[in-house]
């Protein structure tokens, strides 16, 4: 590896984590504003966005002039196809933490319904999966990026879980229909956030070992999405 690219990649890893770092953040922030009803922060979140797509932005322009410049392979190729693969997952997380930011200014905005649901210990998990996921990437650690991957599963079934109680309560009360949809969106994209640190994850070992682990195992019965 000549000690240009070296440092590229590098440069790379670090915009890549400063990135991950204000996700994260906007990820807790939305789960925050929702918790706690506070819409000032909700609208905060969601105003975050465009900061998050500017920046992805960026660091794929980036990582193309780096491989057309310096036409990696092997070990190098992968590092900077990773940081272009997490780098997208990253902005969607973004989005999808702006979803839930929106839906908790709705909820607010509704006349309270007769059933709420706790998003709190779904809420953790998926942070914990992200938190993970890029902390794997920073220790380069094959085998904490696969406890993300396993955790993967049981946050589609707490989402299965609300997606039938959901689907309970709006047919027993059906004047409150719009705040159940609400609710089941929340966890939606939560499950969604979940599945995209699963990626960055799946992509650390890539990166590390050179195996696409993607689809890999038997196939899960995964829960109706809502």
């Amino acid at each position: 590896m000549s000690i240009h690219l070296q440092l590229e990649i590098r440069h790379l890893q670090r915009l890549l984590l400063g990135l991950g770092g204000s996700v994260e953040q906007m990820v807790g922030d939305a789960v925050r504003a929702l918790e706690q009803k506070d819409t000032v922060l909700a609208r905060q979140v969601v105003t975050r966005d465009d900061m998050i797509d500017r920046a992805e932005v960026e660091i794929e322009e980036e990582c193309l002039k780096a491989l057309a410049l310096y036409q990696p392979v092997a070990t190098d190729l992968r590092c900077i196809v990773t940081v272009l693969k997490i780098n997208n997952d990253l902005e969607r997380i973004a989005d999808l933490a702006a979803n839930i930011a929106e839906r908790a200014v709705n909820l607010v905005e509704l006349p309270p319904p007769v059933l709420e649901f706790d998003f709190q210990e779904m809420a953790q998990k998926v942070r914990r999966m992200l938190n993970r996921s890029l902390d794997s990437l920073v220790r380069r650690d094959a085998e904490m990026a696969r406890l993300v991957m396993e955790a993967d599963d049981r946050v589609d079934a707490m989402h299965g879980s609300i997606y039938r109680l959901v689907s309970t309560a709006a047919a027993a009360h059906p004047e409150h229909t719009i705040g159940f949809l609400q609710m089941l969106s929340i966890s939606r994209n939560l499950e969604r956030i979940a599945d995209h640190a699963t990626n960055i994850a799946e992509d650390v070992i890539y990166m590390l070992e050179g195996e696409i682990v993607r689809h890999q195992g038997s196939q899960k019965g995964n829960p109706p999405k809502g």
